[in-house]
């Protein structure tokens, strides 16, 4: 199958689910948990994992933008782009930990089209978006808490604050995509980017999020939408717009 815009969300979430299925496989047979010695804190799972979802992805005509090997393939008006962290929290599945992820986010010219993140640890629980058709988890459509004050909220977190942000409890679990995704099906109250991260960390979250109804602000009001592989964005992700501002403050307040 050849994905291109006008191929149904059916057919693209078909591809991603397909990729996501090849990752796993690559992963139930690994017994290699050393680093690649190719970049700094890669492991050869990581490669491993790329590689079988590169085969995919290239063979329905898309291109993509991985964090192991960076842009890959033409991205034409009438293209398919895939954004693809095909590990995250690769520390925490080298460790033993079972909170790790899939992430695939499908864009064409418009925009964010289609997303999966997948936890390859459990094997089971599945979140995906299309847009303009909802948010789901295991096949049932998620919306947030109804979280407003702060000192109420249980927050994500990647990175310490430099300070007590006022929240009741936060979480600091490893793997982005999956973090996110907990803000969507109203788990968390929300999640905040005491660092940066790379496009693939937060893009098929983003748009499971916004399908649910979710709150996201980039801190420096920039696009978090971008296909450049050493962009970085910060991101400030809330249940409620009351719970997104007092969680920017946060943010802005650590940078200082």
């Amino acid at each position: 199958m050849r994905l291109t815009r006008s191929s149904s969300n059916e057919e693209i979430l078909a591809v991603l689910n397909k990729t996501a299925d090849a990752i796993s496989a690559v992963l139930a047979s690994n017994t290699d948990w050393g680093l690649s010695g190719l970049r700094h804190t890669q492991y050869s799972v990581d490669v491993d994992c790329d590689n079988a979802a590169l085969a995919i992805l290239h063979e329905a005509g898309c291109s993509v933008l991985s964090e192991e090997s960076q842009r890959t393939g033409e991205w034409g008006d009438n293209d398919i782009l895939v954004v693809m962290d095909p590990l995250d929290g690769s520390t925490n599945a080298s460790r033993g930990v079972p909170w790790y992820a899939t992430a695939l986010c499908a864009l064409d010219n418009a925009g964010m089209r289609a997303s999966l993140v997948v936890n390859q640890a459990s094997g089971r629980d599945r979140y995906w978006a299309t847009r303009g058709g909802g948010a789901f988890h295991n096949g049932n459509q998620i919306h947030p808490s109804a979280c407003r004050d702060i000192k109420d909220a249980v927050v994500g977190i990647s990175g310490l604050p430099k300070f007590k942000p006022g929240w009741a409890q936060f979480r600091a679990l490893g793997a982005a995509a999956l973090d996110i995704c907990l803000v969507a099906d109203g788990s968390l109250d929300g999640w905040v980017d005491m660092n940066s991260h790379g496009v693939w960390d937060y893009l098929a979250s983003s748009l499971i999020c916004q399908e649910a109804g979710v709150q996201i602000s980039e801190i420096s009001d920039r696009d978090y939408v971008t296909t450049e592989y050493n962009d970085k964005r910060t991101l400030v992700v809330a249940s409620t717009n009351d719970l997104l501002v007092s969680l920017r403050e946060v943010r802005l307040k650590h940078a200082t």
